[in-house]
């Protein structure tokens, strides 16, 4: 009997002698890729931390020093926001596809329809919902899960040089500190008129460009100054509607008049930013994200679209399933370890931070944040929770901006702009809901 037993006692031995090595061997090193669009960051609490990129880096550090269930290595990887379809959406299946994406929901909210964006609910505690209003998690929900962690939002308006509307004789449409003012139409053909008239050569009245899809937020908040809302009652893109087609007519005559620089179809943003700091420019784009760029804020006045708009986004963070458990666990963990530390969730101030508990610590310190809140009718929804906004080559950002192009360049009418706006965006809008799917 003890001869029979041996091979049984020998088989266990080396079973056993296999196992052993595998309890000692630490856990796999968990490769969490975070992606993030080169941009600016606004911060109070530590002004060394001037992007996206490097609160990224630093926040992904630290969590890796922390975490206990997995040797994470975190991976931030910038891209230039044109090159977000081949960053994000080509990346899909390969070792680089991001777990975890920063970005304006505008962006992101796109994600949500692929089915590849994981919801977050599970990591969602009590306390981390109630610390944000149910307007901000709004962009993100669907079906009732939520899939979109708001991080800080920004409200976009316009902002002037005030030296540049006194030297044209513009003084009495300067307003008064900080306020945020609303000039009528006629008015503002007559500041634009004027400006173009008197500006030194090589400075110019307003902002605008089209050389890729930058500029769309921009340009769809001009194209409701006739009161065009962009959408009609079914969700669809509305563009030939007699006041849309008006604003669109306005731009071009823009072009005729001398409103803007010198074939502005070919101008990306940052080509105004640097127009504007330098003092070429009298008008331009302004949110707290953008305003590092001015010295001295009391230089500068404030004022809504033409039309009396104001536009509103989140930026924050989606998570991607790719298939692997432990990546996708790290990244929630990450966003869990982020929001539930003041060091890393108070880098939200310098702009509108979503957290009720930061915002309470910082408002006295983020700037105009009373005069964005006052100014909180006049903003609009841009996106109209619309699907394929972004992310694809056929999608609402990538098919806009050509046409708006086309337009500023004075090569087709405002009527062909609508009509080809409205052929090609509710293409992508079309496609984006005969494919929609959700995570499982």
């Amino acid at each position: 009997m003890t001869r029979r037993l041996f091979p049984v006692f020998l088989g266990a031995a080396l079973l056993l002698g296999a196992l052993l090595p595998a309890c000692d061997q630490p856990p796999r090193p968990v490769h969490l890729v975070i992606k993030t669009p080169m941009q600016e960051m606004n911060t109070l609490s530590n002004p060394n931390i001037r992007d996206t990129t490097a609160f990224l880096k630093q926040a992904s550090a630290a969590f890796a020093e922390h975490y206990a269930k997995a040797a994470v290595q975190p991976d931030v990887k910038t891209f230039n926001y044109v090159d977000e379809v081949r960053a994000v959406t080509d990346s899909f299946g390969t070792e680089t596809a991001p777990d975890i994406l920063f970005g304006a929901f505008f962006n992101l909210s796109s994600y949500i329809d692929t089915g590849r964006a994981a919801p977050l609910d599970d990591m969602i505690s009590p306390a981390l919902k109630a610390d944000m209003t149910p307007h901000d998690w709004d962009p993100g929900l669907r079906e009732g899960r939520i899939y979109l962690l708001p991080y800080l939002k920004m409200q976009n308006i316009l902002i002037y040089n005030k030296a540049l509307f006194q030297q044209c004789g513009l003084g009495s449409y300067i307003g008064h500190g900080r306020e945020i003012q609303n000039w009528t139409l006629p008015q503002w053909r007559r500041i634009l008129d004027t400006l173009a008239a008197r500006l030194p050569h090589g400075i110019y009245p307003l902002a605008v460009f089209a050389a890729n899809n930058q500029g769309d937020t921009h340009i769809l908040s001009y194209l409701r100054a006739f009161g065009g809302r962009i959408f009609d009652s079914r969700g669809n893109f509305a563009f030939q509607d007699p006041a849309t087609v008006k604003a669109l007519a306005w731009l071009q005559e823009g072009v005729r008049r001398g409103w803007f620089p010198p074939h502005p179809e070919n101008l990306e943003m940052k080509d105004c930013s640097e127009l504007f700091a330098n003092g070429q420019l009298a008008i331009y784009m302004f949110n707290n994200a953008n305003r590092t760029i001015y010295t001295n804020l009391d230089d500068y006045g404030f004022v809504n679209y033409p039309g009396n708009i104001a536009t509103e986004f989140s930026n924050g963070f989606l998570v991607f399933d790719n298939g692997d458990p432990a990546r996708l666990q790290a990244a929630k963990d990450f966003l869990v370890f982020l929001y539930d530390r003041d060091e890393w969730r108070d880098l939200s101030a310098g702009n509108i931070p979503t957290s009720k508990r930061t915002l309470d610590k910082y408002r006295d310190r983020i700037v105009m944040i009373d005069e964005f809140a006052r100014n909180a009718p006049n903003v609009v929804d841009f996106t109209n929770k619309s699907p394929n906004w972004q992310g694809r080559q056929d999608s609402f950002r990538s098919v806009f901006w050509p046409n708006i192009h086309r337009l500023l360049e004075l090569k087709i009418t405002p009527e062909q702009c609508a009509a080809d706006l409205d052929r090609v965006c509710n293409a992508a809008l079309e496609k984006g809901r005969r494919e929609r799917r959700l995570h499982p």
